[in-house]
């Protein structure tokens, strides 16, 4: 395999936005020079009667039988909350204006800015 180039790492470091010193680029191209042949001596090991596996232990999946269980009902749910409105949580706000400062229209909140409701919870 032909070995990289020192202008060859500088072309790369260019195009991954790296600065790379005239030190660096001399001590990086060995090195990747090594690394490619590591590859490419992988890639001659005859793999022809092994299997394509994605772990190297077979593995497999425990299901359970997927059995309906009574759960807690609105009320239940949001007792311990230290906020609810319309059976739902209220939770402070974690996207403000700063997400539609960068569309041209204004993006006008459905909530009051600090306070916004999360979503509905299912009833029993």
């Amino acid at each position: 395999m032909p070995e990289i180039t020192r202008e060859e790492v500088a072309h790369m470091a260019d195009l991954a936005r790296i600065d790379l010193s005239d030190a660096e680029l001399d001590h990086l191209a060995p090195q990747l020079s090594v690394i490619l042949e590591s590859v490419a001596s992988i890639s001659e090991i005859a793999t022809d009667d092994i299997p394509p596996t994605s772990h190297p232990i077979e593995m497999t999946n425990v299901f359970r039988d997927d059995v309906v269980r009574p759960g807690l009902s609105a009320e239940q749910a949001l007792s311990g909350a230290p906020e609810a409105e319309q059976q739902r949580f209220v939770v402070p706000r974690i996207l403000g204006d700063e997400q539609g400062a960068r569309r041209s229209a204004p993006v006008r909140p459905r909530w009051p800015r600090r306070w916004q409701l999360a979503r509905p919870l299912a009833s029993s």
